[in-house]
């Protein structure tokens, strides 16, 4: 790919070409965001990952100022990616774009690191905006979910799992609470003193609730909003 600066709108070398790398496992959701994107010559995507996994290397290869990234990837969460992106390529910001509107996804991509966060469905203006803020180190939040920070971070409904994890039923939350404390299932049975078998049929049903491949993802998850403590 060329990576000369391109053109700005007036037909003058662009100021500052802000580099972005798209993480989404949708190819069409990829190509069309790309698209509107480089409709800004000041923009310009320099390359694209599907799952979590690649974008170590994505961004070691290339560099971007920007990480636009989804929620859910095929082979981990985007919180995961977001998180270790946050801690080990600080230069590398990212802007969260996800179908997820709920508050437990908001929180947990705040916590993880994220520098903004859009709904997928934000349009084109919006997203230039947002790519453009977190390039030049600001945060930015669509006009959706900003309003709910604020009573977020705040913590008074950080112990609440039931609104963070609305998916849950109270027993799951209790039950991924407990997990977050580092019980088996089989104390977590001996606690809610039910059937191991019954514990096991939860942990699957929270799996894939919010969409986690793993145990340690599911604590991982619990820890952002804050279960789990002693």
């Amino acid at each position: 790919m060329d990576e000369q600066p391109a053109d700005s709108p007036d037909g003058g070398p662009a100021d500052t070409l802000v580099r972005v790398l798209i993480v989404d496992d949708h190819p069409l959701f990829r190509e069309g965001l790309r698209a509107a994107l480089e409709t800004d010559r000041g923009v310009r995507v320099v390359a694209e990952a599907q799952t979590a996994g690649a974008v170590p290397d994505a961004v070691a290869d290339h560099r971007p100022d920007v990480v636009i990234m989804d929620l859910n990837l095929p082979d981990a969460s985007g919180l995961d990616a977001t998180r270790r992106l946050a801690a080990q390529s600080p230069h590398s910001p990212v802007l969260m774009l996800t179908m997820a509107d709920d508050d437990g996804s908001l929180l947990a991509a705040l916590q993880a690191g994220a520098r903004g966060y859009l709904v997928k469905g934000a349009g084109r203006e919006e997203v230039l905006h947002a790519v453009r803020t977190v390039a030049a180190g600001g945060a930015v939040f669509g006009s959706d979910v900003a309003a709910r920070i604020t009573t977020l971070l705040a913590g008074s409904r950080l112990h609440d799992a039931g609104q963070l994890f609305p998916s849950l039923t109270a027993r799951e939350c209790e039950v991924l609470d407990l997990v977050a404390r580092g019980l088996d299932n089989r104390r977590i049975a001996r606690e809610l003193v039910v059937a191991e078998k019954t514990v096991r049929n939860h942990v699957t049903h929270i799996f894939e609730k919010l969409n986690v491949a793993s145990r340690a993802e599911a604590v991982a998850r619990a820890r952002d909003m804050g279960l789990g403590d002693s």
